[in-house]
């Protein structure tokens, strides 16, 4: 792949030299993996997400041209699945025995387009929101992501010559670079991309991957963006996210099936996958309370993705859980995916080896970690925690506790009945940079 000049480019870019969205492959592989089993078993239900920014002080309709954004978000709708790409999904299978993607859904694919959005401004935020059959509206979060946060750095390089650009973009590698030579020390550490949605742009991901596969050879596992990992020969890395828990949930009747809603996800992706791409999510209503309710046969999963608990406090709580259920930690897998950067990495690595197998997800710390870059400061670098989540599921509403409650989203009196269905046990309040 042909290197890029990339502070040149963004000195001279022009709206058609540039689109955000470049491909439907542009998105988080779980996104197509949760796709295949929402357009076969949950085809009839409809789904609404929309943008949350937890950066409150941030005003995003101030730093943001709303003609830009809509201009890329309508780009966006004219994508469709090249033929090149389908041959490339439909190539990807199980260990080299059976394919991921079945040849109906990816028929179905073949004519995708993203659904319309609604778009307005409140109190210097946008209102952002994509109504419509789960299948189509899914596929909006990353793309939609994407696009919010390149145009935030866009808008806050555009006063910036080229010798500040490329100063920027000089430090910005050097620092990436001093993160790979420390986690050169660690040869069976294991790294993958997850950096899609809260990336400073398409291109700057796009060096970060190339770097770490340089960098830090066989340890770096792929990435979860479709797009390079088809163009840079990597394993597309992804199994589910939290809105299946979330929808499935909302469409629940009574307070049993509420509880039991988490189990029945995991019933429904096994039946989907088989023996493939079985890693709990488990911390959509608590991980403590997951745990606490969870049938034996989840202990026969994988491995789990701790995602909001704190990294050695969570992993150790599900370690625990295993060899309660008589499980060997050692044949079980621990996916860290929230937050991280070196440090954690590091002291998650250095407090597990030999309890557990390790995986690490690096996500926004990888991919737009410009602070201090900037000749002169700029706040507007800096990364913020904005998220896209689905808040109704047929007309209801659909709700998110997580470990952290700084990180819940949903209707307040939806969010109180969850507490007192699942529990606040183990909940930690922790701040939300990222």
């Amino acid at each position: 792949m042909p290197k890029t000049d990339i502070a040149r480019r963004v000195y001279n870019h022009t709206w058609k030299l540039d689109p955000i969205v470049r491909s439907l492959l542009d998105t988080d592989f779980y996104k197509l993996l949760m796709l295949q089993m929402i357009w076969g078993v949950y085809r009839d239900v409809d789904a609404t997400f929309s943008l949350i920014n937890r950066a409150k002080s941030v005003r995003l309709a101030d730093e943001i041209e709303e003609q830009e954004l809509r201009a890329q978000l309508d780009h966006a709708r004219t994508l469709r699945f090249t033929k090149k790409e389908m041959i490339w999904l439909a190539g990807n299978t199980f260990y080299g025995r059976k394919q991921i993607f079945d040849p109906d859904f990816l028929a179905w694919l073949e004519g995708f387009r993203l659904p319309e959005y609604e778009l307005f401004k409140r109190d210097g935020q946008y209102e952002l929101h994509f109504h419509g059959r789960w299948h189509d509206t899914t596929m909006w979060e990353i793309p939609a992501l994407a696009i919010i946060n390149e145009l935030r750095s866009r808008a806050a390089l555009k006063s910036m010559g080229p010798f500040a650009l490329d100063v920027t973009y000089a430090r910005a590698k050097a620092k990436v670079w001093e993160k790979v030579e420390r986690l050169k020390k660690y040869p069976d550490l294991r790294i993958s991309d997850f950096g899609t949605r809260r990336r400073h742009s398409f291109l700057w991901q796009r060096w970060c991957v190339e770097a770490l596969k340089e960098g830090i050879g066989e340890s770096f596992t792929g990435t979860s963006n479709v797009l390079l990992a088809m163009d840079t020969d990597l394993e597309a890395l992804g199994t589910n996210a939290h809105e299946l828990p979330m929808v499935l949930a909302a469409l629940t009747n009574t307070d049993e099936e509420l509880r039991a809603s988490p189990y029945r996800v995991l019933q429904d992706w096994q039946r989907y996958y088989g023996g493939n791409l079985l890693i709990v999510l488990p911390d959509a209503f608590g991980t403590a309370s997951f745990l606490r309710d969870a049938p034996d046969w989840v202990a026969d999963w994988t491995g789990f993705r701790p995602d909001s608990a704190p990294p050695i406090e969570g992993g150790e709580r599900i370690i625990e859980w295993w060899r309660a259920h008589g499980r060997d930690p050692q044949e079980k897998l621990l996916i860290f995916s929230d937050g991280l950067d070196v440090d954690t990495i590091e002291e998650a690595y250095l407090h597990f080896r030999g309890k557990v197998r390790m995986a690490f997800g690096w996500g926004t710390n990888l991919t737009n970690d410009f602070k201090d870059c900037a000749p002169d400061r700029n706040d507007a670098l800096k990364a913020i925690s904005l998220v896209c989540k689905v808040t109704s599921a047929n007309g209801r509403p659909a709700v998110k506790l997580s470990d952290n409650p700084e990180k819940a989203t949903g209707d307040p009196v939806e969010i109180a009945r969850y507490l007192r269905v699942f529990g606040e046990e183990a909940r930690v309040r922790q701040p939300v940079e990222v």
